[in-house]
Order: structure tokens, then sequence, then C-alpha cells
């Protein structure tokens, strides 16, 4: 959410300072002191309405489409008094929010990336939620897919509500898909493995004269590379962590495969060496190649310029449809005297984001709450519910510390498996540094652990 996506921020390359605030660990946790701890708030306004203060990391269209519903919250609830902050995405985010729950005097109500859950301290820098008064307000547990909501549990308690995953897509371009032979009834031809994908890019270039393929491979914070990798190597159902994300778990034959398979499509020309994630974004909106994978987010940055462009799941290349994924969520940072008022009102926000995200889902992302999923005006977004099934097949990072969105394990294997796509790795090579990685991402201590203790 460079990119649109608060998962990136769309179209914008990210800055350095986020690899750095986020290998700051604890003394940038200090660093922030009294402003990221917050401070104490009465639980009325002036006006005597219920004062909600409510931190998210949305930027670009994402934030804007927060602010319209946030207006239409407030005219719905006049007797709520919502203070909405748009802090920093990425690491600055996260730093802020860890201390603020950390000194018990935090907003009443925050986003959160669910696979950073495990790594935040549930029951210490983040309360539960009162799954009965969501009951009440009309949110339920059967309202989300089991995996996902299940993400959101620790301790047999539920700590995070997902409004959404973003998972990783193919986009492509009508036109020369057409030209190409790949499309049928004006959609893209089912591919199935990745052989026929390696067909489909061959087709491609032969009407483009161009590689079929064109995704981020470098830059400063380069994570596409490794959501790519991530997308493909779960098709083959192994993991890269243990289920409690304590262990290495990586599949070494199934890893290989993947980046072997990856550099092919590089070298024979099909998938384009170099390009940051702007570039990535430019060439697919110049119609110079067929294929981009990425996030589903940049819906906004290709609907304005006339592009002709639907979207479609990543294709089961290795085995299972599934793709990397990650999902914002709600969550309650921590407050000393979290209760009353301010505490249904956080409850009243998030039941009410949650029916009302078919306005949320026109930027891309995929609405976690399934009354949604069937309601018919999201069924009327296109591309937007062409992909709405891949819901039940994302796959999030093992919980760790380290893993989730702006982690240190996608900075830091973004730029291992970078290394792959432009030539400077050999896949085995990438292999071995991203174990190598891995290991000492497991052997460090949770820089929030002792903010949380």
């Amino acid at each position: 959410m460079q990119p649109l996506d608060t998962s990136r921020t769309a179209g914008v390359t990210p800055t350095p300072r986020r690899r750095a605030v986020l290998a700051g660990g604890l003394g940038a946790l200090a660093a922030l002191g009294p402003l990221a701890a917050g401070c104490a708030a009465p639980s009325a306004s002036a006006s005597g309405r219920t004062r909600l203060r409510y931190w998210h990391l949305f930027g670009g269209g994402d934030g804007l489409t927060m602010q319209s519903l946030l207006r239409k919250f407030s005219k719905a609830h006049p007797e709520i008094d919502v203070e909405a902050a748009t802090l920093q995405w990425g690491a600055p985010y996260y730093t802020k929010l860890g201390m603020a729950g950390a000194g018990g005097r935090a907003p009443e109500l925050a986003v959160l990336h669910l696979a950073r859950l495990a790594g935040f301290g549930p029951g210490r820098l983040l309360d539960p939620f009162d799954l009965d008064l969501l009951a009440e307000l009309g949110v339920r547990q059967r309202d989300f897919p089991e995996n996902i909501w299940r993400r959101g549990q620790a301790h047999g308690r539920q700590f995070a509500v997902p409004l959404d995953t973003h998972p990783t897509v193919l986009y492509y371009q009508t036109e020369v898909c057409e030209k190409a032979g790949l499309l049928a009834g004006g959609k893209l031809r089912p591919i199935r493995g990745a052989e026929e994908f390696a067909d489909a890019l061959r087709a491609a270039k032969k009407v483009t004269g161009r590689p079929g393929l064109v995704t981020e491979t470098l830059g400063v914070d380069c994570i596409i590379p490794w959501r790519l990798f991530a997308t493909f190597y779960s098709q083959t159902g192994a993991k890269v962590l243990s289920a409690d994300g304590r262990r290495l778990a990586l599949d070494d034959a199934k890893a290989l495969k993947v980046l072997e398979y990856m550099a092919s499509l590089v070298e024979e020309g099909l998938w384009l060496r170099r390009a940051d994630y702007t570039a990535s974004i430019g060439l697919f909106n110049e119609g110079r190649t067929a294929f981009h994978l990425n996030g589903e987010w940049e819906i906004p940055s290709f609907r304005p310029t006339g592009l002709k462009f639907s979207m479609t799941r990543v294709p089961p290349l290795f085995g299972r449809p599934t793709a990397q994924a990650d999902c914002h969520s709600f969550v309650l940072p921590h407050q000393a005297d979290r209760g009353g008022e301010p505490n249904r009102a956080a409850h009243t926000l998030v039941a009410w984001l949650l029916k009302h995200s078919v306005d949320w889902a026109e930027g891309g992302h995929v609405p976690a709450y399934a009354p949604v999923l069937k309601d018919p005006a999201y069924l009327k977004l296109e591309p937007q519910s062409e992909y709405r099934d891949v819901i039940d097949d994302v796959a999030l990072d093992e919980p760790a510390w380290f893993t989730g969105s702006a982690s240190r394990m996608w900075i830091e294997l973004g730029a291992v498996f970078s290394g792959v796509l432009t030539g400077s790795r050999t896949p085995r090579g990438a292999l071995a540094e991203a174990k190598q990685r891995l290991r000492a991402l497991l052997d460090t201590p949770n820089p929030l652990a002792g903010a949380a203790s």
C-alpha cells in the first residue's frame, strides 16, 4: 500500500525510513515517547457525545474511502464523536500503536494487519472484543470465513475482527489477451499449471513484442518478489514456518522448484527483468504488457486512464488455488480503563463498517464480512467480484512477530528473491540466504515483548 493498499502505497516507491524504523526495535519505540503513548482522554467530548478515537493507516484511495465511510457513520450516529487519525503506513504506524498499547492510554479502536497479530501482544498491547456486544450489533463469528476469523484469536479470546482480505491477483489487458486468443466470453480462459501460464505469456509476447508479465522486481523495500514466491509456494501445500511460527519449515525441494520457475520466465524474456513498483504500474497502465501480478489495490490507478483491463485469481500453477494475502482487521488497543460508552462506540463503528463494506470493496479489497459478498451491489462491481471466492483460499503468513504486512520478513526476503528476478542471485543461492535470514529472525526476540510486559 505505497500504494493504495494499505498494504503498500499505490504507485509510490516506499521510503528507506520504513526499514530503518522497523530495524530500530525498542530504540525506535522508545524514541516516540509520550506521543506514541497518547494522552488521557475523557469519555465524552465537549458536546456531550461519546468520544471515539480511531487510528488507521489508510492513505491514497483507501484513505479517501475511509473518510467517506466515517462521514456516513457520523450522520447515522450523531451521538458518537469520531476522531480519526491517519498515521504513516508500515513500521512507524506499528511502532506507535505498540507504544500506545503499552502505556494503556491508546485510542479506542485501531486497524492492524491480521498476520501481525501474533507479534502484537494480544492480552497486553491489545484488549479482546466483547463478542456478545458484537452479536447484539448484528455481527457474529458465522459471518466470516473460518480460517480468517480464527487467525484473530489468541488465548481463547477474539482480539481481531477482519474487515477484508487483500490477496495477490492477476491483472490482464483484455485487448492484448483477445488478440492472443486467451479470452473466452470476454474473460481470461482458465490457466491450469505452470506450463500453461508460460504458454499464455508466450502468446501475449507475440502480440506486443514485449515480455508478457510485468511486476515489481527491484527497488527500496521491494516486497512483491516475496509475495509472488509466497503465493506460488503456498500452492504446493508447503509452509515457510511451523504452525506456531517458532520453527523453520521451508521445504527445500518445493521452494527451489518455485524459484527456478520464476527465474526461467525472466530468462526466457516472458517476465520483465527490471522494474521498480512505480514502473511496473506505469508499464501495465500504458498497455505495454498483457499481465501484471500485484495486490488488488491498484484498481484506482488503472481506472482513470481508460485502460481496458480485468482481473482474476492467480492461476493454480503448482497445485492448490491459493494466493498470498493479508487482512485489514480491527483491534482494540489496550486501555487501562477500557469499558463503558467509548468501548461500546468502538464496537458500534466496527459493526457498521463491516455492514457497509461494499463501498470499501470498490478499491479492490475483498470484504471479509460474508453477507456483503452476496450483496447485489457488490456483485455488480467489476472486476472486483471476479475474484471474490479467493476469500476461501488466502494464504496468510504463519504467526510470528516478524511476519505480516510491512514486516521484517517481507522486506528481507523481498530483497533476496528480487535477486532471482534481476539475475543477481541463483535460485539455489537465494534459497540458502532466505533460510539463513529466517533462522536469524527466529532467534531474535520480539522487539515489542519488552514494551508489552
